[in-house]
């Protein structure tokens, strides 16, 4: 009886004790799909290259600053995959939606069409809740002309506030991420179409 008793109370503790473990949430920069894209279509495919990112942050869990030199890994608030591969899909999916065009990456390419091959480097992504989000980044696009390849390079800077808490913060990396997205499509658009090498980059 008293080790019937002893099981019970067993099972009760890790019954309690699963109840009360943390919830993992996950988010992604991946904005929702829109109705229907409006984007005229352009005469190029894309080919983005993957994204790097500082090698502190390539990782699934949420890493927000708190102060000048301190920094918190939030292991219930997680990425669906690593940040470089989220920065990726968000960035494939939004710019090749403004194009009105197909990322080719990982693709046969059709030697009759234009590839702009686009490579971008995160510099900064820093989260601050309650504070700001600040996303910097180098990028470069690139393409065949005959028998040359022609490129520009290019730089964003790109801030916005972030008040609120952690689950806060997340929707306003996804803002910035798409801002990104729109100083590439806009440049490569300008690019291909009128000739100008023009970075069209916003702050």
């Amino acid at each position: 009886m008293k080790l019937l008793s002893y099981v019970s109370v067993l099972v009760l503790l890790f019954a309690i004790s699963g109840c009360s473990s943390p919830q993992i949430r996950y988010h992604t920069l991946v904005l929702p799909a829109p109705s229907a894209s409006q984007a005229k279509k352009v005469s190029f495919a894309i080919e983005l290259l993957p994204v790097g990112v500082p090698v502190q942050l390539d990782m699934k869990q949420v890493v927000v600053r708190q102060g000048e030199s301190t920094i918190q890994v939030l292991n219930n608030d997680r990425w669906l995959s690593t940040l470089g591969d989220e920065m990726h899909s968000a960035l494939s999916t939004e710019i090749a939606q403004r194009l009105g065009t197909q990322d080719v990456s990982g693709l046969s390419k059709a030697d009759e069409k234009q590839v702009v091959r686009i490579l971008i480097q995160i510099r900064r992504f820093d989260l601050w809740p309650g504070d700001q989000v600040r996303l910097e980044a180098d990028w470069s696009l690139s393409t065949r002309k005959g028998d040359k390849r022609q490129f520009i390079l290019c730089q964003s800077q790109l801030t916005q506030n972030a008040p609120g808490n952690y689950l806060q913060v997340v929707p306003v990396a996804q803002q910035l991420v798409n801002r990104l997205a729109i100083n590439i499509s806009e440049t490569a658009k300008k690019w291909i179409e009128a000739g100008s090498s023009y970075c069209e980059v916003s702050y």
